[in-house]
């Protein structure tokens, strides 16, 4: 029953013992192993709290770079309208030039064709003149060789200037 029961001193001996090391652990050990506790647990809150301010960084990062990449879309957008009613521009104004030289051309070829065609009737009229004044005269000085014929022809004219 020994084993079972410990005597009193032997009680007595382990409460001193235990009571000095808790001495001893409390004088030199606690103060220590809870300043180590006290700077961990600080550590670790400080880790916890610069997380928590990196995840706010990159929320607000990443919100800043969607707000970036929207504005870029936008300029790129703006600028290819720009790009594009430019093109537009400038295929219409191209048509507009082409349509007045082809304007300008034609004016200047029915100028061209007008003037060649005057021409050409004054030399039609001038040959048609000279052939006539030809004709006539061979007419005239097969015709007017007599006397007879002369004064018919003298008439007939003072006839016409009358009636004019």
């Amino acid at each position: 029953m020994d084993l079972i029961t410990p005597g009193s001193g032997l009680i007595f001996w382990q409460l001193f013992g235990f009571l000095g090391l808790l001495f001893i652990l409390i004088k030199f050990a606690w103060k220590p192993m809870l300043a180590a506790l006290d700077e961990r647990e600080s550590s670790i809150e400080n880790a916890l709290k610069a997380a928590e301010t990196a995840r706010n960084e990159m929320a607000n990062l990443k919100a800043e770079n969607e707000k970036l990449l929207a504005e870029a879309r936008l300029e790129r957008d703006t600028i290819l309208k720009k790009a594009h009613d430019a093109s537009a521009k400038m295929i219409e104004d191209a048509k507009a030039e082409a349509v007045k030289t082809g304007a300008q051309m034609i004016e200047n070829a029915k100028a061209v064709i007008e003037t060649e065609k005057k021409a050409a009737l004054a030399d039609v009229k001038t040959q048609v003149a000279t052939l006539t004044l030809e004709v006539t005269e061979k007419l005239l000085r097969k015709n007017l060789s007599e006397d007879k014929a002369q004064k018919e022809l003298v008439d007939e004219f003072i006839k016409d200037l009358k009636l004019n």
